[in-house]
């Protein structure tokens, strides 16, 4: 069997967090980021790419297989643990949940228009969609 990447509105994510006990929010946005600018709350800070060098995380599905106590969360009868990935606005997310695909991973959710939306036409995000502009939870630091 084939498996994809599942694209998904940020109301959907929240819901699916709600829903499914098992789910994991995993931001993979850099810590400056998401410290900073803030994340969804709950949400695990897994960074694609971080600081220093800008370059992606070579243990990137290791943390998240680590995130998951060490494996693949698959029941018999119920499927695998979802894991939501979200970042700025969607781009890095998705690029973290195909390598996610191709390490294993079965049920891979990302977040379209992903924390803060695409740039406006004033080069200000969060006004035409993301996370927070659809006032669901977040926090900063």
């Amino acid at each position: 069997m084939t498996h994809k990447v599942n694209t998904i509105i940020p109301k959907e994510a929240w819901a699916l967090v709600q829903d499914e006990a098992r789910s994991v929010l995993i931001d993979v946005r850099s810590h400056m980021e998401f410290l900073f600018i803030g994340h969804p709350v709950g949400a695990i800070n897994i960074p694609w790419i971080d600081e220093p060098d800008w370059k992606i995380n070579p243990q990137f599905a290791t943390e998240v297989r680590r995130t998951l106590l060490g494996g693949i969360s698959c029941e018999a009868d119920g499927g695998c643990a979802p894991v939501i990935l979200i970042c700025r606005s969607g781009k890095r997310s998705l690029e973290a949940g195909e390598l996610l695909i191709k390490e294993g991973f079965a049920d891979i959710y990302n977040v379209d228009e992903g924390f803060e939306g695409e740039l406006d036409e004033h080069h200000q995000r969060s006004t035409l969609g993301g996370w927070r502009f659809h006032a669901l939870p977040w926090e900063q630091c």
